[in-house]
């Protein structure tokens, strides 16, 4: 394929994307309350904290509660055409059980998402994104409750009444699949990993499966020309050896996360999930009305792919990969980033077309992007920035295969590449691991002055939108 044949649709949605809590900052004004994010100093990994701490990155963020405008704008002149974001949830249920919302939670994002709209900018609105209200989790263990349906079903009515002339765009959970590794920070749940029983953990799945096709009920009875997906993270995986039981063992893995399409998409629980429920005496507990209102199905499939993984069943080739943060083995043939994270162009090729092989919905690549330690410098033109060459090569790479997957007859909505502003990371909660076209000034000891600067990235990733993929190279 030459570089004149990288056809993306007209109207291919281009931006970028973060969550609420690694960003706005503000954790405990206009009425917020605390979510799970304001006790997880340290990401996914780290121990939980009684109260917020001042290490905690995430309570200033890089402040965007009050400087979004700037932000906004700076995203405009870039040319996105969609800004992923998420509401936070304890700004709008400030406790999550509340019968009344917070209204000056409810008017920020009224002026977050104006602000976008005036640039033309859609907002792509992801209901639940690792920040669970800390009152559902602490008193009703999270997703493990069936009462959290009926509370995300108010919040997720709420903001759709509220929102309904504003965003055409929604997911329900972010990375939903993700809970198997970390259940506190993607469901909420309030008992340790360690002490979890499977039985339990598929619970509190079923309820937010559940609660997912209800929002997409909601949906579409709130606002019928709006379009509502879920969020899958995305692990291709790879057999280690050509070794049959090592093929076996990828096709277990990637059950265990297909599962989670499958029901968004089909509306039933597969067969292979049965039989692991059977072969491990899970006994899901379906109420009257739930496999109905699993048949709610999903738009379009949007995920995150940052990686791939290798799968082996011999136990003496059994190494975990430093980044793989939902297992697997390392692959020998790729190079990996500062934190472990394998990089793998052609995976999100490979990714597309399986999905869209499995599904035949339309696929919107909702993070893709690559954490490292930026530079700021001064320019030849006095103006301070990085000189980013290694994440525009990731980010071109990547690219190329999603122009790739088209040709191979995929429908991609769009394209929005992770922290498109410097964000604090979700997995490990450091600044210094940086993903934007637009660099922050705040360090992980929280010194630094919040001023923006635009990366060299930044100029590269506005030609690529305004030639709309022509200037990608191969």
């Amino acid at each position: 394929m030459s570089n004149a044949q990288f056809n993306f649709p007209e109207n291919f949605l281009w931006g970028g994307a973060i969550a609420a809590n690694q960003a706005e900052g503000a954790y405990n004004e206009g009425g917020k309350g605390l979510s799970t994010q304001d006790v997880a100093p340290r990401g996914i990994m780290g121990p939980i904290t009684e109260e917020p701490t001042e290490d905690n990155m995430k309570l200033i963020g890089i402040d965007l509660y009050h400087r979004y405008k700037e932000d906004v704008k700076l995203f405009a002149e870039m040319g996105f055409k969609v800004f992923r974001t998420s509401i936070a949830w304890s700004r709008i249920f400030p406790k999550g059980d509340e019968l009344e919302p917070n209204e000056e939670g409810l008017q920020f994002y009224d002026d977050l998402f104006d602000e976008c709209l005036k640039y033309g900018i859609e907002p792509l609105v992801t209901l639940s994104h690792y920040e669970t209200p800390l009152h559902l989790s602490k008193e009703y263990d999270g997703w493990v409750n069936r009462k959290m349906v009926g509370f995300y079903e108010r919040y997720a009515t709420t903001v759709f009444k509220r929102y309904k002339n504003k965003v055409k765009y929604w997911l329900t959970f972010n990375e939903i699949n993700s809970i198997l590794e970390a259940p506190f920070m993607s469901g909420g749940i309030y008992t340790p990993k360690e002490k979890l029983s499977k039985q339990d953990l598929f619970q509190a799945i079923h309820h937010e499966l559940v609660a997912s096709a209800s929002a997409v009920k909601l949906c579409h009875e709130i606002i019928p020309s709006a379009q509502i997906g879920c969020m899958i993270l995305s692990m291709p995986t790879y057999p280690l050896t050509p070794n049959p039981d090592d093929m076996i063992k990828v096709m277990e893995f990637e059950h265990s996360n297909y599962f989670f399409g499958d029901v968004h998409v089909r509306g039933r629980y597969p067969g292979y999930m049965k039989r692991y429920f059977r072969e491990k005496g899970i006994e899901i507990k379906m109420e009257a009305g739930d496999e109905e209102m699993l048949l709610n199905t999903v738009d379009f499939i949007s995920f995150s792919y940052y990686m791939s993984i290798c799968q082996t069943a011999d136990p003496e080739k059994q190494k975990a990969g430093e980044g793989n943060l939902l297992g697997g083995v390392p692959n020998p043939y790729l190079a990996a980033s500062e934190w472990g994270w394998q990089i793998d162009p052609q995976g999100l090729r490979y990714v597309l077309n399986m999905f869209y092989d499995r599904y035949q919905k339309p696929l919107f690549i909702v993070e893709n992007g690559l954490g490292a330690v930026d530079e700021l410098i001064t320019g030849a033109d006095g103006e301070k920035t990085v000189e980013d060459d290694y994440r525009i090569q990731y980010l071109n790479d990547h690219l190329v295969q999603v122009a790739e997957a088209i040709e191979d007859g995929v429908e991609v909505m769009g394209y929005t590449s992770w922290g498109c502003i410097d964000v604090v990371s979700a997995s490990s909660a450091q600044l210094k691991k940086r993903y934007g076209y637009i660099y922050v000034d705040r360090h992980d000891d929280g010194s630094g002055t919040l001023e923006r600067y635009r990366k060299k990235s930044f100029h590269w990733y506005k030609d690529i939108i305004s030639t709309n993929g022509k200037s990608l190279k191969r």
